[in-house]
Parts: structure tokens; sequence; C-alpha cells
């Protein structure tokens, strides 16, 4: 843990960049996976990370990979791959990359977040990856085209701003709710048993990855035929958005109570 409390130290000299979900949405999926997990999880949890909670360090692995020590790690964050795949053939781009992804990462970090043999520190830092890896691969443009930067050269303007595909799925949505993350949390915590239960039936990472690229699809689709979306933006894509964090927050909880059980 000191290697990352010293990393984090030095962030105050960084400029600003734009992250998966923002802020807040990382940190809402945090606080989703905190009220659904169990009372072995929340114990493992608190050992590996101490003062910290799920939500604060959600955004850790964003402000790390700045630093000259984790540069390796920016692939981490997504998956690029062709987009018109059906579902067979996502799969079998997805899981025959070599190079570091999201995808291999996650489940490479779920292992190292659970093995003994590792040390906490190793174990902290892993559960650290895994908490904000889930939260990534959730967002649609997480899975998008290799040649745009996923939706990043998609150029738009909304509510009169200029900003991108990517950096709307990021954190425009999120901000025009004008929520801060704990209240996002609570509200997106509540949600139907069955709702829930279906969710976490799919544990695969790899069908989370493909559930954001059928979307991400669509959006790039949207985008081409109207790059200045207007007010009917945010009502016709809530619910997608809000879905995703959930689906997020309780597959989060999921993982960590599977590993800690």
């Amino acid at each position: 843990m000191k290697k990352i409390v010293l990393a984090l130290a030095l962030l105050a000299a960084l400029p600003l960049r734009l992250w998966a979900w923002g802020m807040d949405g990382h940190r809402a999926i945090g606080i989703i996976a905190a009220h659904h997990l169990s009372e072995k999880a929340c114990r493992q949890v608190a050992a590996l990370l101490g003062t910290q909670t799920l939500a604060l360090v959600s955004t850790q692995p964003d402000e790390m990979r700045y630093l000259p020590e984790y540069k390796e790690t920016a692939p981490w964050h997504y998956v690029n791959t062709a987009m018109g795949l059906d579902h067979d053939q996502y799969l079998a781009a997805l899981k025959g990359q070599a190079n570091p992804n999201a995808y291999n990462v996650l489940v490479a970090k779920i292992k190292e977040m659970k093995d003994p043999a590792k040390t906490r520190e190793q174990r902290a830092e892993a559960l650290i990856f895994v908490v904000h890896i889930v939260g990534d691969v959730h967002q649609p443009m997480h899975t998008g085209r290799a040649e745009d930067k996923g939706g990043n050269d998609i150029k738009l303007t909304y509510r009169g701003k200029d900003t991108n595909l990517h950096s709307l799925w990021d954190s425009g949505l999120l901000d025009y709710q004008g929520l801060t993350y704990t209240e996002l949390g609570q509200q997106y915590s509540v949600l139907p048993e069955a709702q829930r239960k279906q969710w976490q039936a799919t544990a695969d990472p790899g069908e989370w990855l493909w559930e954001s690229y059928q979307e991400s699809g669509k959006l790039y689709a949207e985008a081409a035929q109207k790059p200045d979306p207007d007010y009917r933006y945010y009502p016709a894509h809530a619910d997608l958005m809000k879905q995703r964090i959930q689906q997020a927050g309780v597959r989060l909880a999921a993982v960590l109570n599977e590993a800690f059980k």
C-alpha cells in the first residue's frame, strides 16, 4: 500500500484528465457494491484497504496511470475490436488478444486479489484495479474502435460545448444530473432483488464487455446521424447509463463475495 500512497501523493502536479464514468460514476459503483457485499467480504475488503473504501479507491487507477511506475497500465482500461461482430466472433476476438487489455487484466487481477501467496500490498493493489476495471468495462465506449480511440475522436457539441462521444459517456451525462457520487450511489443501490440476481448470474466479464460493445455500436451510429445531440439526448439514454452503473456495482459485489467467501 505504501507504493500506492506515494504515487497518489504526486498527483497534485498532474493536469486534470477525463476518467471513465467520471469520478462520480466510479465512486457510485463502489457505493453500490458496498451495499451488496456479504459480511465476510466486507471484513476482507476492510483488511486490505484499511481506512479507504471501495468508493474512494475506485478512481485511483485512472490517477495512477499517468505516473511513470504505472505507465504500462494505460491499456488496462479498455478493449478495442472491429465493429459489426456477432456474439461468438466478439468473444473470440476479445479472448484472442495477447496484449494487456481490460478483459485479460481483470481476469488476472481477480486471481491475484484472492491469492494467499501474494502479499497484502499486492492483493490490495489487485483489489483496487478490480474495482476500477469492472466499472470501465460497463461503460460502452470502452469497447469502441481503436481508430477513433473509443470515440475520443468523434467530435460532438453538447449543451453548447465542444466534447466527444467518449467524454459524453464518461462524465457528460452524469454531470447533467447534478448529483454527488454519494447521492448517485444511494439512489442507484435500490433495485429489485430479482433484477440484481439476474445481473449477477452473468458472471463472465467477457459477457459484460459484449453488452457494452453492442451499445457502443448504437452510440456510434447515433453520433454519425446527429453530431450535435440536443436536450433529448439525456432522457433518451438516462436509463441505459443508470443500468450500466447499477450492473457494474452489483457485479463487482458478486466478484468480491465469491473471491472472499
